[in-house]
């Protein structure tokens, strides 16, 4: 274990290492290059390979491929490259490859402010790629937060054969916080499944009771298979209705009954709070400098701060709006997420505290929006 100063990029970027990433893709593009920056002076000294490519297309899918050769893979991007890699996105979902991106937002849309913050691409994670799926996003709020996240997010694509997208912002990408890192040794890190039958035996999509197929690298040995097109257990095409219906849920279900290991997230003075706020990313930071000051004015407000948004915890949102009267989500965007917090509290009033700020919202900006409610 030891202490050092990084940005929430920085972090990114060591907690990979730390993590098992052996191949890193990717295009530069602001407000992410460090990350890219970083690695491409680090990794190669611990035998593993940084490719810079032509475009973010290339990377996605360069980062498909070697985790098929059986490297901890992770790309990094912001909101323009992002969509372009798309299309790759479904592909890793369809083939269940363990991949992790990290995404930090700026402002958009378009290319908007390269350099500035936002939270606009919250529902383009989710939601982007072509088909039926889940997938795993994480937003730290801070740069600890940022290091924890990123081993999280190694270990649960690995786990469940799923991408998982680290959910950054320009703001937390740039500030420099202290941050305790834990050795490999310390930590719980986690490596695919294996296949434990014959050669001869081997199916590459045939799951165990946690609907996770072991994985056999290409180079292990065994008959493999990575097909895009709908497939049974042995990857081969079958363009039949049993066979969609039972892969697609199969794809679904293996992150819905894994809860316990995917989702996260904190709560603050919720046992006696009258009013709940929802904030996540670096906004959370803002809501919970709020919520301590009218606290020590008497009005007694509670943060829930999701680390997982995607999927997000269900049980601990309704645990902590439980006494609420009103439950604001607070966001740096025009307030896309509170439509996820209206899904579950569908007994509560949920108001939306759009804020937008290309630094960060300030806790007298999202007071302001509160208060017309109060």
């Amino acid at each position: 274990m030891r202490v050092e100063y990084l940005t929430g990029n920085y972090a990114i970027a060591e907690a990979s290492l730390i993590a098992g990433l052996k191949f890193y893709a990717g295009y530069p593009i602001t407000p992410s290059t460090e990350i890219f920056e970083y690695l491409a002076k680090e990794l190669p000294k611990r035998g593993g390979v940084v490719l810079q490519c032509e475009d973010e297309i290339a990377s996605i899918n360069a980062i498909i491929g070697a985790s098929w050769g059986g490297a901890k893979a992770m790309t990094a991007t912001s909101g323009p490259g992002f969509s372009l890699m798309i299309e790759g996105l479904s592909l890793a979902l369809m083939t269940e490859t363990p991949i992790v991106i990290a995404y930090v937002m700026r402002a958009g849309p378009s290319t908007g402010i390269a350099t500035k913050s936002g939270q606009y691409d919250v529902m383009q994670v989710r939601w982007a790629a072509h088909g039926n799926y889940e997938l795993v996003v994480y937003a730290p709020w801070s740069v600890q937060e940022a290091f924890d996240l990123t081993i999280k997010s190694f270990n649960v694509s690995e786990a469940l054969r799923v991408p998982v997208i680290l959910l950054s912002d320009a703001t937390l990408a740039h500030i420099w916080e202290r941050v305790v890192i834990k050795e490999p040794n310390e930590l719980n890190i986690i490596n695919r499944k294996k296949p434990k039958v014959p050669p001869d035996h081997y199916k590459p999509y045939e799951p165990d009771d946690d609907l996770v197929p072991p994985m056999a690298d290409f180079g292990d040995g065994y008959h493999v298979l990575v097909e895009s097109l709908t497939h049974d257990e042995r990857g081969y095409y079958r363009p039949v209705n049993d066979v969609q219906k039972k892969l697609v849920w199969r794809l679904v279900s293996k992150i819905r009954r894994n809860l316990r290991l995917i989702t996260e997230s904190s709560t603050y003075f919720v046992d006696d709070a009258d009013y709940l706020i929802v904030a996540y990313g670096s906004t959370a930071r803002s809501a919970y400098a709020l919520v301590k000051d009218l606290r020590s004015k008497g009005i007694k407000f509670g943060l829930f701060r999701p680390k997982s948004l995607w999927p997000l915890d269900e049980e601990c949102l309704r645990k902590a709006a439980l006494r609420s009267k009103k439950v604001f989500v607070v966001e740096n965007n025009v307030g896309v997420y509170a439509n996820e917090v209206s899904r579950v509290l569908k007994d509560k009033e949920v108001i939306p505290v759009p804020v937008i700020n290309i630094e960060i919202p300030t806790p007298d900006e999202i007071w302001e929006v509160i208060r017309e409610w109060m």
